[in-house]
């Protein structure tokens, strides 16, 4: 009786703990957290930053070979798109000294926006549970699409959402109240 009184227990508690994970999981149509990490210059990285734009946030390590391969093709593909029209974000999971010098190492083939997140602030903000782990914004600031621990069998699906995410209209800027004087 005791032992089945415990088996109830763990598994109401490991119920109410998956409960709780997916309750604070971000799904499309979601408005995404908006703090991404620091620059390389220590400023705040913000998805707000980029307001207008597709946005691209791609959590990877310098032990990850897919997050790796996956970081030139995302330099590409901001490349074409234009950076008035798509951002690419890629923040570095691991410790800043690891940042920095993956950061150098890149600097001379890649333009995106690197980021490191100190604290793993974003990461839970995120959901990151595995790597890579991709995450498309909309132009109207909308998350579009998560993807977690993919392969390259899923670059058919996000070139679609990413063409879908940059062919969306963005929002119209916020009238001014500014009241003409006479």
């Amino acid at each position: 009786m005791k032992r089945s009184v415990q088996l109830l227990l763990s598994l109401s508690l490991a119920l109410l703990a998956a409960s709780s994970a997916a309750a604070g999981k971000l799904r499309p149509g979601d408005q995404p957290p908006d703090y991404l990490g620091h620059n390389i210059d220590g400023d705040d990285v913000h998805v707000s930053d980029f307001a207008g734009r597709a946005v691209v946030v791609s959590y990877w390590a310098t032990w990850c070979p897919y997050c790796l391969k996956e970081l030139p093709i995302l330099n590409n593909i901001q490349r074409v798109a234009g950076k008035d029209r798509l951002a690419v974000v890629a923040v570095n999971v691991e410790s800043r000294d690891t940042f920095r010098a993956a950061r150098r190492a890149l600097a001379d083939t890649l333009d995106v926006n690197f980021a490191w997140d100190p604290g793993k602030r974003s990461q839970h903000a995120y959901v990151v549970t595995g790597l890579p782990h991709l995450v498309i914004i909309g132009r109207d600031g909308r998350i579009v699409s998560i993807h977690v621990g993919y392969g390259e069998g899923a670059l058919t699906a996000i070139a679609e959402e990413l063409n879908t995410a940059l062919a969306a209209t963005p929002p119209a800027p916020a009238a001014s109240s500014v009241t003409p004087t006479p």
